[in-house]
This record gives C-alpha cells, structure tokens and sequence, in this order.
C-alpha cells in the first residue's frame, strides 16, 4: 500500500472518530440539558401561599414589638421607645397573668376547690360574666345536695343563687332547687333529671368556660385589620322605585329574597299567606297557602330551594320554592312565632315568639332539637352567628342574648336597650352586632367587647310592631320606619345618607341582595317596592 492511501486510510478514520466524539459529546449534553430543563418550584421550596409569617402567633407579635422598640432605640427615638415599651410590657404582663389565672380556674374547678374559684371569680376574668357565676354556683349547690349537706344548701341558695334566679335556664330551674332540700338525690327533679353526676358536671362547666374565652377572642383583631384592608368599590345607593309589587290583601310584615341569588323574593302577609315574586319583572310566580294566621317572618336557606315562615297561629312551615308546597309543619310553640331564620348550614332553622323560648330544630329530621330559655318576655327575633356556633336573640325585655347552641347556655346578655328589642343582625365577618329598639333608636354594638359603637337615629320605632334594620355591602345600614319611610344611614358616621319615599304606610324592614344590587321593602300599605339608582334624581340628604 502506498504512503499516499495510508495517510488517507488514517485521515477517513480519524474523522469518523472524530464524529462519534462529537456524537457522544452531543448526546452528554443533551442529557444534561434534560436533568436540568425547568420543572418549576421545587416540591420542597417554600412558597409564598404557604402560612410561614402567622400574624396571631403571640410569638411573632412579641418579635415585632421588639423590632420596633429596637429600631426607635437605634435611631435615637428615645420617647417613643419608653412608651413603646412600657405598653407592652403592661400587655404582656396582662396576658400572663390572664393565662395563668385562665389555668387556675380551670383546676379548680375540676378539683372542686371552691374557694379558689370565689376568688377568682371575683377578678375580672368571670366578674361580668352573670350567666356563668350562676352555672358555677349552681353546680356547687347541687354538689352540697348530692352530698347531703342541706344545711349548706339552704345557706348558698339564698345567699348566691336567689339574687341570679333571673338567670335561670329554664323556667322551673330555680324552683325545682328549691325542691331538692327535700329530696333524697339531685334526680329527684326534673330540671335534673338528665344531671351526669359531679365529675362530668364539672367537667363541662370547664368547657363552657372555654367557649366563654374563645367568643371573647373571636376576630379579636378584624377591625385593626379591616383599617388597612383596600377600599371596596363603591356602592351607589338607591334613590328612586324600580317597581311596585301588589297583590297582598294585608299588610306586608316580612320580606326577603329566596337564596343567595335573589333571583325571586318572598314575602309574609296579614292576609295569612306568603308570595313569591320574580325579581326582574317584579311578577308574581305563586301563593304559598296554609297558615290560619298572620306571617310574622320568614327565612330562606342559601340556595333557594327551600323557606320557612312563621306565623301568628304558633306554627313553622317548610315551603318547597319549586313546587310551592308546605312540606314540614313545627308546632311546638304555644303561639305567635314572631322569628325563624335559617343555620348558614342550611340543616337547621331556629325560631322565637310569644311563649319566650327559643327554639332550634333540625330541617332534614324535621324535629326539635334543643330549647333555650332565659327571657322574660316574648322573642321578637333570633338570629345566627356567621360561624353558626351561636344564636342571638332580641326581646319585648329589652335585652339581647346570646347563646352557646352546644351547651344551650346563655353566655352574653346586653341590657342597654331602654325599649323593646324589636331585630338584631349581624355583620357577614361577626364582629359588628345591629339592634333596632322601641326607644326609637338603632344601635351598633362591638360583639368581642360587647360595647356601643354607634347610636342611629331619624327614623320612627315607638309603638306596637317590629320595625327591623339590616347591613347593606358592610358599609351602609337600612331599615323601616313608622313614617313610610326607608332609612339609610353610614354604618362609619351614623349620619342619614338616603331616605327612600314610596310607600303610604309604615316600612316594616327593607332588605338588601348583593347580587341582584337592590332593594326591597315591606310595608303597611299592602304593597313592596323594589328600589334601585336613577341618575335623574339627586340624593336627599
């Protein structure tokens, strides 16, 4: 073989070797570039959604305290630094003192150690909590009883429970201890009857104590956090009716729309039935018929497939909204039921009247299951909580209640109100409670500190019917009046923003959908009006 063909003999090779070099190399990369192409966040990457800055957390508002005490030291804001500083230590220091004395009561509560909690007691942990004392004593005198120490009884009963007998869960309670100094065991009583014995008993004192704590610290800091929160759209109220909706043969005392939607409306007559209404072309759709007396309320579940009415004959109908049948009657009540109105769950309904008692029935069982008791007049109207952990209810005593549904106790009462309790409602967060009252006044009230905020006034609520006010978008208030007027104040300010006239009688309530942005009101003059914003007419302020 010549020089010549051998050199290209190696050459030939050396670049096919070359080329599967490159090949290979190619390859290599491109399995590099593989493993390593993007893929996203790491699984083990911290995201942003993830809850790791908790502003609750005491920890973490202690290190934020601290962070500021130390950046005004730094910069030589020496004023502003003490002053910081001595506020939270006093919080800090309270709060200790508060969770160790929260401890203390617990145990001796659960030892039976009396004394201790007389002491206690007496601090302002439990001072103010009435409702309470009377669950804390009552369980030390049925303790005297079951360990036949009459004599001690008989001293306690007088000297603690007679002065909080108003406080009674229900209304042969303080009787039926009375009863027990003569018998030989604490079943002996039918209030008692169904008594667990001390241990359990104790135990849950100690729980109704918990929930006592826990509804105090419910959205303990929303309004500090509500002050920073954007600014919502603005809401244009109305000031012109959009319709008029006629057909009742009495007057109209209840109004509202059929679920969350408020595609239809219903309303409550004298004339002993209830209407369905379209909401767009204000046409009636159907006549609820059934009851023999006036419809006091009425309360639609959250998806519109169902109402419920209640009625001056002491009955609770169940309506089917499609088919427009009654298809449950409670009749537990003893006469006029002046308030029902759905759970947020939709599973129960909870109703008030004339007899006094609360009552909580369970829908889909279509039984009773639980009764509160504790006012001293007639229920004008009850109420749920957001959460659905509580119930509210106003009174012709002029008091406001509220309840723990799983222990049935009352465990807040507000006595502010120099006239009946005509409504309550609540806020969609919780935290702001509005009353409406025969002294001629709406009030807004702190539910955590369970303290007045705002008096309302303009409109006319004096004499004998149930003038009721509801929020509207969480900004604005309305609500009926005695002068046929519908009234809409600043929830902020108090003042009147609007007033609505239409009606030719008095204005029981006007209620407010969000998603269909209107109102509708109810009133003596047999008629609703739906009311919404004409631009050709100016706000009367």
């Amino acid at each position: 073989m010549s020089d010549t063909s051998a050199n290209s003999n190696l050459d030939q090779r050396t670049i096919e070797e070359n080329d599967e070099l490159d090949s290979n190399r190619r390859k290599s990369l491109a399995a590099l570039a593989t493993a390593h192409h993007h893929v996203g966040a790491h699984l083990k990457c911290i995201r942003p959604t993830e809850d790791i800055f908790n502003p609750e957390d005491p920890k973490i508002r202690e290190d934020i305290v601290r962070m500021i005490i130390q950046y005004l030291s730094d910069e030589g804001y020496t004023a502003s630094k003490m002053t910081v500083y001595d506020e939270a230590n006093v919080k800090w220091h309270e709060r200790e003192e508060r969770i160790v004395e929260v401890k203390r009561l617990k145990k001796a509560i659960l030892d039976g150690d009396w004394a201790e909690v007389d002491k206690l007691s007496a601090k302002p942990l439990v001072k103010n909590h009435k409702s309470f004392l009377y669950a804390v004593y009552k369980q030390q005198y049925l303790e005297y009883i079951e360990h036949q120490e009459i004599q001690k009884a008989f001293t306690f009963l007088n000297r603690r429970l007679k002065p909080l007998e108003h406080l009674q869960t229900t209304s042969n309670e303080f009787k039926d201890m009375c009863y027990l100094l003569t018998a030989k065991a604490v079943h002996d009583a039918p209030s008692f009857k169904n008594w667990e014995g001390i241990g359990p008993a104790r135990e849950k004192l100690v729980e109704q104590f918990q929930n006592m704590l826990n509804f105090e610290n419910t959205d303990k800091d929303a309004e500090t956090f509500n002050d920073f929160s954007p600014r919502k759209v603005p809401f244009v109220i109305p000031n012109a009716v959009r319709a008029t909706l006629t057909g009742h043969h009495g007057n109209v005392k209840c109004v509202e729309f059929i679920g969350e939607e408020g595609r239809e409306i219903v309303s409550g007559s004298s004339d002993n039935t209830l209407r369905i209404w379209d909401t767009e072309n204000s046409k009636e759709m159907g006549i609820l018929e059934g009851h023999e007396s006036r419809i006091w309320d009425v309360s639609s579940n959250k998806i519109g497939t169902m109402v419920s009415s209640a009625s001056g004959d002491g009955s609770i109908k169940l309506w089917d909204t499609s088919k427009h049948v009654c298809v449950t009657s409670f009749t537990e009540h003893s006469s006029d039921v002046y308030s029902v109105r759905f759970h947020p769950g939709d599973n129960h309904i909870v109703t008030g009247g004339y007899d006094k008692i609360i009552r909580l029935y369970d829908v889909s069982a279509g039984r009773l299951v639980k009764t509160f008791t504790g006012h001293q007049l007639s229920v004008s109207k009850t109420i749920f909580n957001p959460l659905g952990n509580l119930i509210v209810s106003g009174s012709k005593d002029n008091t406001i209640k509220f309840w723990d549904i799983v222990s049935g106790l009352c465990i807040r009462t507000i006595s502010s109100h120099l006239g009946e309790v005509t409504s309550v409602e609540m806020n969609s967060s919780g935290t702001l409670l509005l009353s409406s009252s025969k002294d001629n006044s709406n009030r807004l009230w702190d539910v955590r500190m369970t303290r007045p905020i705002r008096r309302l006034k303009g409109h006319q609520n004096t004499s004998k019917n149930f003038i009721r006010a509801c929020f509207v978008n969480n900004s604005l208030i309305a609500g009926g009046s005695e002068d046929g007027i519908v009234y809409i104040w600043d929830q902020d300010t108090g003042e009147v923003l609007q007033k609505l006239r239409g009606h030719t009688g008095m204005v029981y309530s006007a209620v407010w959908n969000q998603k269909q942005n209107l109102f509708v009101s109810c009133s003596d003059d047999k008629t609703l009006k739906t009311w919404w914003y004409d631009e050709n007419i100016p706000l009367e302020l």
